[in-house]
């Protein structure tokens, strides 16, 4: 995990960007970016704690962020990012507070106010997190009925979870539960597989050996970055958006800041 961080640091200094808690920031993607080639004011972001992929402590903001702001340079487009609590975070872009969100799953209920360009290349493998030695199988969800288990309040949860009618119970961010799940306040806890690794090693690493993840996982997930419908030129800017990614695509960059993110 250093050396992952290392070595993404070194590939976002050479981008500038910096975002800080509850602040916003405006940083350009790309120093081959001419300033006087950005066009209008700079796209307002929102994002939240879920690192490794965004939040205050990792490099560019994380790896979400750092595709985002990339893919909206090659287009000319500068962005601010601010950081709230995810359900403030999701609503507040919903409501057209912000112009689009970092790292947010799709779902029919988030298309009827969000749009979605095509995704960052980014995959969330959803599963569960238990305390070492359990004897719980995840194999057969329904058989999860009796058990509480701990949840990220506003995170579209896998359907087949909400299918399963399971016992969840909210809280308001992904260390939290890992917490919880460490006192025994709830029996699992849904989370990304990289998301639970990464608060382990750097905020709970009591947990390293306490806590263990359950095969198999619920499902996978593309990550995406997504415009508010309430936000001015929302559609033209999902078509720049693609446009972006399919320039950071063709000449590798894409690929380059990925490997920096998993080395």
């Amino acid at each position: 995990m250093i050396r992952r961080r290392a070595a993404l640091l070194d590939a976002l200094l050479a981008l500038g960007a910096s975002v800080a808690p509850g602040m916003t920031s405006c940083a350009r993607a790309s120093a081959s970016v001419d300033a006087h080639a950005m066009k209008g004011a700079p796209l307002r972001m929102a994002m939240t704690e879920f690192p490794p992929y965004t939040g205050t402590d990792l490099p560019g903001g994380g790896i979400a962020t750092v595709i985002t702001r990339t893919v909206l340079a090659r287009q000319g487009l500068e962005m601010s990012a601010s950081v709230r609590p995810w359900a403030r975070a999701l609503s507040e872009t919903q409501e057209g507070v912000f112009d689009g969100l970092i790292g947010v799953w799709r779902n029919a209920e988030r298309e009827r106010t969000l749009l979605f360009p095509r995704p960052l290349g980014i995959t969330n493998r959803i599963g569960f997190m238990a305390r070492a030695g359990t004897s719980i199988t995840v194999n057969d969800l329904k058989q999860l009925r009796r058990l509480t288990i701990g949840v990220v309040n506003g995170y579209a949860n896998p359907l087949a979870i909400e299918e399963a009618q399971l016992r969840l119970e909210p809280a308001v961010d992904d260390l939290r539960n890992l917490r919880k799940l460490l006192l025994g306040r709830i029996d699992l806890a849904l989370i990304d597989k990289g998301v639970a690794h990464y608060l382990l090693q750097t905020q709970l690493p009591t947990g390293l050996t306490e806590l263990t993840w359950l095969e198999p996982s619920v499902t996978e997930t593309p990550l995406y970055a997504a415009l508010s419908r309430r936000s001015p030129e929302a559609l033209a800017r999902v078509a720049e958006f693609n446009l972006g990614l399919d320039k950071i695509h063709k000449d590798g960059e894409l690929d380059q800041l990925l490997k920096s993110f998993s080395g």
